[in-house]
């Protein structure tokens, strides 16, 4: 399976381009990266409402985190896809759409959900429903996921029950009650699991294990591949001590009661159950489905405030910004990363050091102590290395 493009958002400064204009600055933003490094597609971002710096720079922490948290929530429900489609490719893809269409499609022509989150709103206001609906999100997938989860178990061990071995499956489909000693005030049957291999032994023995073995009660009731079921009857009083003699012997005694209609009542169960699976797995699908459009749209509404807020922080006012969406590979964006550091570093400033003819040097990454105490200028999360203009990296798989 090829790798998933690596999708790069670049804000810059109107000012790389001589007339300050938003297209020329996208034109020279194309140069830098080089066609033959991935297309640039512009990535409009809204103008908020800006509060005073103290808040910008906290708000930056917090749209670090909650970014973080966005690629937590869609990676889980990706996963829960996988396991619900039993890791078939295809039909995942099928099922990860983001507003009903491809993922590179929405990011190409991402559009600010100016109904949901009206761009008057305060910054911190946006960013607590951006939050409050990711949590939302996590917890009805998960919830529904862990009912999946439960019915499955369930499923699994009623149907163990009826195809496993002698020791694990159901006795009702197997046990004539003809052969039971019921409602007795001093005897009762007990239905022993014995290797087929120490059959000879178990006949042999099981009268004389415990005091008060019925002489001569033990009968053949079925076998499997493995194990040999016997019925044997005791004394109640010796009841307790014939069981833990039994288990010494590695043979096991199946608690066992005849119920009338029993047999009929275990395959309803297992079709009742079986119903509600299937049930529940289509609802479990629906709701991933949905989760993971619905987080990734969330996660790209982070991240634009996240590129917003790192703009005004960076260039400051007024704004005068232009930003763009470059699609690549992993591997080609090394290179546009270095073409970018080659061609606008100078936008850092003194944070980089320069040999004689001007170059950056990589191995210098000194930040003023304003930029260091504001966390400007990371790329692609928390304690990143430092680059000259806004830049994030990011997956959506």
């Amino acid at each position: 399976m090829s790798a998933p493009p690596k999708y790069i958002l670049v804000s810059l400064p109107t000012s790389i381009s001589p007339t300050n204009d938003k297209e020329e600055a996208l034109t020279a933003l194309r140069y830098a990266v080089s066609p033959d490094n991935g297309p640039v597609a512009p990535f409009r971002i809204p103008e908020f409402k800006i509060g005073t710096l103290d808040a910008l720079v906290q708000q930056a922490d917090d749209l670090t985190k909650l970014e973080s948290a966005c690629q937590g929530v869609v990676a889980k429900v990706g996963d829960s896809l996988r396991i619900l489609l039993e890791g078939d490719e295809a039909k995942i893809t099928q099922q990860k759409t983001v507003n009903d269409k491809p993922a590179d499609q929405y990011l190409r022509t991402f559009s600010w959900n100016k109904v949901k989150y009206r761009a008057d709103k305060p910054l911190a206001e946006l960013i607590d429903s951006l939050q409050k609906e990711l949590a939302s999100i996590d917890n009805d997938v998960k919830a529904k996921y862990n009912q999946y989860n439960q019915v499955k178990t369930n499923l699994t061990a009623l149907k163990r029950k009826q195809t496993g071995n002698l020791s694990t499956k159901s006795l009702t489909p197997v046990v004539d009650p003809s052969i039971l000693i019921q409602d007795s005030e001093y005897l009762e049957t007990h239905l022993i699991v014995v290797p087929t291999n120490s059959k000879k032994d178990f006949l042999k023995s099981y009268e004389t294990i415990s005091p008060m073995v019925v002489p001569r009660s033990s009968v053949e009731v079925t076998h499997d591949d493995e194990f040999t079921l016997f019925a044997v009857t005791t004394f109640k009083k010796h009841s307790a001590e014939f069981q833990h003699k039994c288990r010494e012997m590695k043979w096991t005694p199946r608690d066992y009661k005849y119920v009338e209609g029993g047999k009929e009542a275990e395959q309803k169960e297992v079709e009742r159950v079986g119903r509600d699976e299937r049930k529940i797995w289509g609802e479990a699908l629906r709701l991933g489905r949905t989760g993971w459009s619905e987080a990734v749209m969330i996660w790209i509404h982070v991240l634009t405030l996240r590129v917003f807020v790192e703009t005004v922080l960076r260039y400051g006012l007024p704004l005068d910004f232009v930003c763009g969406l470059v699609k690549t590979t992993p591997k080609l964006a090394k290179r546009v990363k270095a073409n970018l550091d080659a061609k606008y570093s100078y936008l850092g400033g003194n944070a980089f050091g320069r040999d004689t003819k001007g170059r950056v040097q990589k191995d210098d990454s000194a930040l003023s102590s304003e930029m260091a105490a504001a966390g400007v200028g990371a790329h692609g999360g928390e304690g990143s290395e430092y680059t000259a203009y806004v830049y994030y990296e990011f997956e959506v798989v």
